[in-house]
């Protein structure tokens, strides 16, 4: 039975994506992947079972509307004439799109006549997000336009699936029927595990890792302005991102203009496998969101894969994470206050009884919430589709 997911996103880097895709080759299903390519990319490639098309390349530095938005169409009208060239030579069952953008769901649209079923994956709840992106009113034309594709997206769908508990009321009361969404978290992968800790550090180095998009939201900046502090009292403090988007110029001058270049370090984006690493040989894992707009609302599957990595976590105090997070399995900063963040840090890398009570709390609550325990739930809605 053939399987195919379509993401404008790097597979190799999307846990959500490969999650799934992963889940559905262990289960015995043939799984295709649709996705971005990064520029000296393979346009095709098998990783760990999943026929892996790079069919467009992208570089993240997008400014402006129309810049995002002519890649997001060129991606659709690609993904459009890929599936359904491929209609009678491989039918697939169910086609799984991830969104953003929602209006990606469409490409499937001639497959759907010939009885594939589909399934939309809302990553990151459109209006809001672009709302927030291009810093428009979430009562503006834009925004409203745009949840009124978000319902015309969903009643096309099969299935709906959304990131997280909070979006999820949010859009069952303006785009779609309780019975046909269900919420599914970024639950942490094999590829995360505290196997890969390692022991010992050759070097007396205190590393803070930030692994993600580049992004205003994400309060990359307050980060790096704590920096300066933590740095007063621990001179061998280094903080590394690893990552790609618009605000890598702002943060790269920022680290220059701080004198921060031998202790914030930018790195582009690489594989999930490599990012595992990276966290075995840090001591924090941070997630400085801004508890405003979208990011108040952003689920970060960062968390669960630092707490996988048996890595104590500092985040800003937002809504979203709060509501998950509250048991004290995360140590929480006051959003936009670098102050607060430095004291934070500093409290979790000189306390070692209290960083290890986190990580207790924190190991408990993942037990119940990694995948293995949790993949039915994608399992199911496979299953009732096909």
């Amino acid at each position: 039975m053939n399987f195919c997911m379509v993401a404008y996103s790097f597979y190799e880097s999307d846990n959500r994506v490969r999650r799934y895709a992963e889940t559905l080759v262990k289960e015995g299903y043939n799984v295709d992947a649709v996705a971005l390519r990064k520029p000296g990319q393979p346009k095709f490639e098998v990783i760990d079972g999943v026929s892996v098309y790079r069919i467009q390349e992208r570089k993240i530095n997008e400014k402006g509307k129309l810049s995002y938005l002519y890649r997001l169409i060129k991606f659709f009208i690609l993904s459009s004439f890929w599936l359904t060239g491929r209609l009678f030579r491989k039918h697939y069952k169910v086609i799984h799109v991830h969104s953003v953008p929602d209006f990606e769901v469409f490409s499937t649209l001639i497959p759907k006549l010939f009885g594939a079923r589909v399934i939309l994956d809302i990553h990151d709840i459109v209006p809001e997000f672009f709302a927030d992106k291009f810093n428009v009113s979430r009562t503006s034309f834009l925004a409203r336009s745009l949840k009124f594709v978000e319902k015309l997206c969903c009643r096309f769908a099969d299935h709906v699936i959304i990131a997280n508990d909070i979006w999820y009321k949010k859009i069952i009361e303006r785009s779609v029927p309780e019975k046909k969404c269900t919420t599914v978290l970024n639950y942490p992968t094999d590829i995360f595990s505290p196997a890969s800790k390692k022991p010992n550090k050759n070097d007396d180095k205190k590393i803070m890792l930030y692994p993600g998009t580049l992004a205003v939201h994400q309060g990359l900046d307050i980060a790096v302005e704590a920096c300066l502090k933590i740095r007063e009292t621990i001179p061998q403090f280094e903080f590394h991102m690893y990552g790609k988007g618009p605000e890598w110029d702002n943060l790269q001058k920022q680290i220059e203009e701080l004198n921060l270049s031998n202790t914030v370090f930018l790195h582009g984006m690489v594989s999930m496998e490599e990012i595992s690493q990276r966290m075995a040989e840090a001591d924090i894992g941070v997630v400085p969101k801004r508890a405003e707009g979208f990011g108040d609302e952003a689920f970060s599957t960062k968390i669960f894969e630092y707490m996988a990595m048996n890595l104590p976590v500092i985040a800003s105090k937002t809504t979203i994470d709060n509501y998950y997070f509250s048991n004290g399995s995360v140590l929480f900063f006051e959003s936009d206050n670098s102050d607060d963040l430095a004291k934070k840090v500093l409290f979790l890398l000189e306390d070692t009884e209290a960083r290890n009570a986190q990580l207790q709390i924190a190991n408990d609550f993942l037990e119940k919430n990694r995948w293995e325990n949790k993949k039915y739930l994608y399992l199911d809605i496979i299953n009732q589709l096909i």
